[in-house]
């Protein structure tokens, strides 16, 4: 069983790491970092089956994850850290001149956990379509999981991909959507309504799931719950519901912290409300 709290306190800590990283920085997008990392820290410290000590890109025997929505490094980056992929020091790089860790993840520099290069938008769904695929000819029974943004699907390459997923019967894949209703230009309504989301995948052929993504207790059950669709002849969606900015006062809800780096003044502050829980990098 899931030690919700210990995961809770893990989330808080890579909240922490997201602002001092993004703001020492000054450069980085860390509302929908900050909004999806009890996400990350669900799947890489609970549900991901997966060994940080023998990372290879081909990811044969083990699950693999890709980030389609490549702008949320930060998250990503620090719970690849704190899980074991390379060393946590390494954080404060982030962003700077010739550092492992680019704004948006790259393959270039070799940084363990990272298997495609994530910064146009759109490629990520098709891309771990192809590794669950893959999966399946080498009879690998391990999952592929990847994670889109909701302005993200506004590109049509991932329509593309969740035709061909239903179509070809890819049911080793569990893709999720953090639905913020947040992109950069403004509140995903406003920019280019959407819709009913449920219907609309589940039409392309998809299982479709809802998860409070900001509920840890209920983002672990409900990837667990995933799980058990798999192999059952449908790729499975999980619709993520989570506030954008999610645990500084000041950025929950709010666009205009999609790209925005806090300054070293708000950085404080928001540490403030993040308190340190497993140490610093």
């Amino acid at each position: 069983m899931a030690d919700i709290e210990k995961l809770k306190q893990i989330a808080t800590q890579v909240r922490r790491d997201i602002v001092r990283m993004i703001a020492d920085a000054a450069s980085g997008h860390p509302g929908g970092a900050l909004g999806s990392a009890d996400y990350f820290v669900a799947l890489y410290f609970e549900v991901l089956r997966h060994d940080p000590k023998s990372f290879t890109m081909e990811g044969k025997g083990e699950d693999m994850f890709f980030l389609s929505n490549g702008h949320l490094s930060a998250v990503w980056y620090s719970v690849l850290a704190r899980s074991g992929y390379f060393p946590l020091k390494e954080l404060g790089s982030f962003r700077k001149i010739n550092s492992r860790l680019q704004g948006h993840p790259a393959t270039a520099e070799g940084l363990p956990g990272v298997r495609v290069a994530s910064g146009s938008l759109g490629q990520g769904l098709s891309v771990a379509l192809g590794a669950a695929l893959a999966k399946k000819m080498n009879n690998d029974p391990h999952l592929v999981y990847v994670l889109m943004g909701d302005g993200e699907i506004e590109e049509g390459q991932i329509w593309e991909a969740a035709m061909f997923a239903a179509a070809k019967k890819v049911d080793n894949i569990i893709a999720t959507i953090d639905y913020n209703d947040k992109q950069i230009d403004g509140p995903v309504h406003n920019v280019l309504y959407q819709g009913d989301l449920e219907s609309k995948w589940r039409a392309f052929g998809w299982d479709v799931l809802h998860a409070d993504g900001n509920d840890m207790e209920d983002i672990v059950a409900k990837l667990y719950e995933a799980k058990e669709h798999t192999g059952k002849g449908k790729p499975v969606m999980i619709l993520m519901h989570t506030v954008m900015g999610k645990g500084v006062d000041f950025m929950e809800d709010d666009h205009h912290w999609h790209g925005k780096a806090p300054s070293q003044e708000q950085k404080e502050l928001a540490l403030k409300q993040l308190p340190e829980t497993l140490g610093d990098y």
